[in-house]
């Protein structure tokens, strides 16, 4: 058994305590910006003509300096919900992608993974708790205390209304609030209950060693395979693609998906490394790490196949609702929107595309740190532009977004450290377990 370390969770709760009272700093600098400021703000982003949209709402409506200035001061208030938005729909799928794994693994009838099932296990353990945050989000959108989804606003979709979109009245069918309040509720409630379930089961398997209770086992996990496909493509629609209703690519739940399946491998490699290193998992060995690396590496090339296709093929299109997206994030976010090809791409392929490297406890791990801390910038580059716009190179940005990080990793480690140190690290019950524990790769 796991014992969880009085360091290490000390550690976790000053993460948590210092993400709050960093965040909670920002969110006070934020709301004390006064109307003249914010007017100055945005005159200063607009001096020399420089009017690149970061949304498609900045095209519909009137232009006129009233409107433009209601636009800025929306943004601007959106720091505080869009900075806890993004690290609590990133660490949410992450988890959701864990289990994915796992599942997949179990569906497979793998050999080599099964003395890691209990580190999957655990980081799933954090769905409950990151869908938690992600209703409180919900609902204060939904009930217009936040600002983050343009589409909520009734008068939008009111026809002879000034601001009366005739875009997003077609797609009212979909994105409603009685409709979106709903799904969010199924992807949390739904993922939480095969968390559980699945943990469960695993349990019982272990105690009965039946074949009976594994083939259920198995079952559930094609369940919540089918789950996860149908849930993480409709949760990318409504909490990350949403924000800008006009845009939309079809490449773009894969994207989303892709870059948390990358980030849940690069957690199950920290974990694991650190369970071995502590002296609780020794059965873990370079073969296992290396096996994880080659899932590290080719999730990684597979992000940035579908970064680039979605990318070029809407560029070279050149169609203004469809670029803006892009000529956004190019002229506000040219810091960190293609900088993160170096960290989600170049990195990993010239460091693991070598099989001996991935057997390096070392460098593999420091991967992983590059590699998480690479697709937060992603899912940052997914929320920001589309809620902030152009200001977020302002101190109070910077709070909001550190204290939302530790905040959020803070909890990540508490709450799965917890469940790790419940569980048995060796499903014993499993019949592959066995092969896992001889596993070796044989290049």
């Amino acid at each position: 058994m796991y014992s969880f370390s009085p360091k290490l969770r000390l550690y976790s709760i000053i993460f948590i305590v210092l993400g709050l009272v960093l965040f909670g700093a920002g969110y006070f600098m934020n709301k004390s910006i006064s109307p003249e400021k914010i007017e100055h703000m945005m005159e200063a982003v607009h001096a020399g003509g420089n009017h690149a949209p970061t949304h498609s709402s900045e095209m519909v409506g009137p232009q006129d300096h009233e409107a433009h200035l209601e636009h800025a001061t929306l943004q601007i208030h959106n720091q505080p919900l869009a900075a806890i938005h993004a690290v609590a729909v990133f660490l949410f799928a992450l988890s959701c992608c864990a289990l994915f794994f796992y599942c997949i693994q179990n569906a497979a009838h793998a050999g080599w993974s099964i003395i890691i099932l209990r580190v999957m296990e655990a980081i799933a353990s954090y769905i409950p708790y990151g869908g938690a945050i992600l209703v409180i989000i919900m609902i204060l959108n939904i009930t217009h205390q936040g600002h983050l989804f343009h589409w909520m606003d009734p008068e939008l979709t009111e026809p002879g209304n000034i601001h009366f979109d005739a875009i997003l009245f077609e797609k009212k069918i979909f994105l409603n609030i009685p409709f979106y309040a709903v799904r969010t509720l199924i992807y949390v409630i739904g993922a939480s209950f095969f968390a559980w379930k699945l943990k469960s089961l695993s349990k019982k398997v272990d105690e009965t060693k039946s074949r009976k209770d594994y083939a259920s086992y198995y079952s559930w996990s094609v369940g919540y395979i089918a789950f996860f496909g149908f849930a993480s493509a409709a949760w990318a629609w409504d909490w990350l693609m949403s924000i800008d209703p006009h845009w939309y690519s079809t490449m773009y739940i894969w994207y989303a998906m892709v870059s948390c399946l990358s980030s849940s491998i690069a957690a199950i490699i920290l974990i694991s490394v650190y369970l071995k290193k502590k002296g609780f998992l020794p059965q873990f060995n370079d073969n296992h790490l290396h096996d994880l690396g080659v899932f590290l590496f080719a999730t990684s090339m597979l992000w940035t196949y579908t970064w680039f296709a979605q990318f070029m093929l809407y560029w070279y299109a050149n169609v203004p609702e469809e670029v803006n997206y892009f000529f956004g994030r190019f002229k506000y976010y040219a810091p960190t929107f293609l900088p993160m090809l170096i960290i989600n791409f170049l990195i990993p392929l010239l460091v693991l595309v070598s099989s001996s490297i991935k057997r390096n406890y070392t460098v593999v791990t420091v991967m992983a740190i590059i590699v998480l801390c690479g697709h937060w910038l992603d899912y940052f580059n997914m929320v920001m532009p589309g809620t902030v716009g152009p200001y977020w190179k302002t101190p109070e940005v910077l709070l909001l977004n550190l204290g939302s990080v530790l905040f959020g990793v803070g909890l990540f480690i508490f709450v799965v450290m917890s469940a790790l140190s419940k569980l048995k690290l060796l499903p014993e019950g499993n019949p592959f377990l066995k092969e896992s524990k001889i596993y070796e790769y044989p290049f």
